[in-house]
This record gives structure tokens, C-alpha cells and sequence, in this order.
């Protein structure tokens, strides 16, 4: 998998990239990840991107001209059309069946905003599919990135040392992940549940399931109240 991150500050993924899973998966050449500053595609003297909206008001706006060039030219070096993220608060919810869906792509490129986001013609110039991590406001859309790269990373085979891990995440098929023990089988007065001790597999099997479905529930009901 190639991804293509247009962002103004390119070293945030630096350490990224080295380490864990996605520092394994460029290790073994699953993931490939171009960074591309498109601060670089500014012709002005002093690399602006960005500038006073029109109409007033506070902060500043991305120009459009820096963004078109860079994803035009991402584009004419891979020949043909990529999908297209664009990180923003009034994308729809990133979730793990988008997740394995962008693993499923070959290549793919994500765009980071900053500042109070981009002039609307970015928006309205290109084929955006628009995400967000959910109903809150970071500085800009780099963590976001990470978390998609992430995501779909560990989805890609080989790259997990156990391809099962992957498929009983939470959320790979509709509910959260069971807890899970290892040892000392007794930490502070809090012991291991005696079924998962039993070996019997089916039994274990049911128990997993059915503290997956509490969770779920228990989670469902407490993302409807008030903080």
C-alpha cells in the first residue's frame, strides 16, 4: 500500500513511521508513505499558503493554488486517479470498515489542513471522500492522518505476527473486543475468571462472546450520555 500525505509539517511523521506496526510494515514493504510539503508548491517568495478570509473574521485560510498544485502533482506521477482523503470536522466518522476498505487500495493519498481549514474551491476542486475521527477540533489534520495510515496497516497480511489478530479486533464485526488475561493468575486480589482457565475451548468461546456483547451494550449506552 502507497500513501501520499500532503501536509504542512511533514517531520510530525517522522517517528511515526519508524516505529511498531508501520515501522514494521515499511520494513517488510507492505507500506510505502511519500510525505509532501505542499508549502513547496507556493510561488510566492516567502512560501505562504495562507491568507485572511474574505468578509473578515479571525484566523486564516489555505490558499487554494499550493493544494491544487500538489495534489496535480502527486497525480501526474502516478498516472492515473487515487483515492482522495480530505480530513476535516465535516467529514463522515472514520470507522474500521473504512479502514478496510483503504487497505484494500493500493495507493492512496490524504490531504492535512491547518489553520481554520481550506479556502472552499479545495473542497469543491477534486473528488474528496471527507473523514473525521469525531465531533471535536485538532490544530490540524495530522494526527487524523496517522490514525487512518495506522488503521489500515494493520490490516494488510503479513503484517501482523498473528493474521487473527486483526479479525477479533473491536469493531471487526460490530462489537467491541472481550478483556483479556495473562499472567500472575492473581494481581492484587483480582484473579483470572475461572472458565478461561478450564480449557474448554467452546465454553471459553461463548464467554468471549457474551463479555463482548456486554461491552457493546455497556458502550452503546454510555456514548448517549453527557459527559
Amino acid at each position: 500500500m502507497r500513501v501520499h500525505v500532503l501536509t504542512l509539517f511533514p517531520r510530525l511523521f517522522e517517528n511515526f513511521l519508524e516505529e511498531s506496526i508501520v515501522g514494521i510494515a515499511r520494513g517488510k514493504g507492505l507500506l510505502d508513505v511519500s510525505l509532501v510539503d505542499f508549502r513547496e508548491h507556493s510561488t510566492d517568495r516567502h512560501r505562504s499558503v495562507d491568507d485572511r478570509p474574505f468578509g473578515g473574521g479571525p484566523g486564516m485560510v489555505i490558499r487554494p493554488e499550493p493544494v491544487f498544485a500538489a495534489v496535480e502533482a502527486v497525480l501526474a506521477r502516478t498516472g492515473r486517479e487515487l483515492p482522495k482523503l480530505l480530513l476535516t470536522p465535516t467529514g463522515v466518522p472514520f470507522d474500521q470498515e473504512r479502514a478496510r476498505w483503504l487497505a484494500q487500495q493500493p495507493e492512496w493519498l490524504v490531504l492535512c489542513g491547518r489553520y481554520e481549514g481550506f479556502d472552499q474551491r479545495v473542497h469543491d476542486g477534486f473528488d474528496w471522500i471527507e473523514l473525521a475521527l469525531g465531533d471535536f477540533v485538532l490544530s490540524g489534520g495530522e494526527v487524523p492522518a496517522m490514525a487512518l495510515i495506522e488503521a489500515s496497516t494493520r490490516l494488510l497480511p503479513g503484517v501482523l505476527g498473528d493474521a487473527e489478530s486483526a479479525e477479533q479486533d473491536s469493531f471487526s464485526h460490530g462489537l467491541l473486543d472481550h478483556p483479556h488475561y495473562t499472567r500472575p493468575r492473581s494481581f492484587r486480589d483480582r484473579g483470572v475468571p475461572d472458565v478461561l482457565l478450564t480449557g474448554d475451548h467452546e465454553r471459553i468461546a461463548a464467554w468471549r462472546r457474551e463479555q463482548a456483547e456486554r461491552r457493546t451494550a455497556h458502550w452503546t449506552s454510555t456514548r448517549k450520555q453527557e459527559p
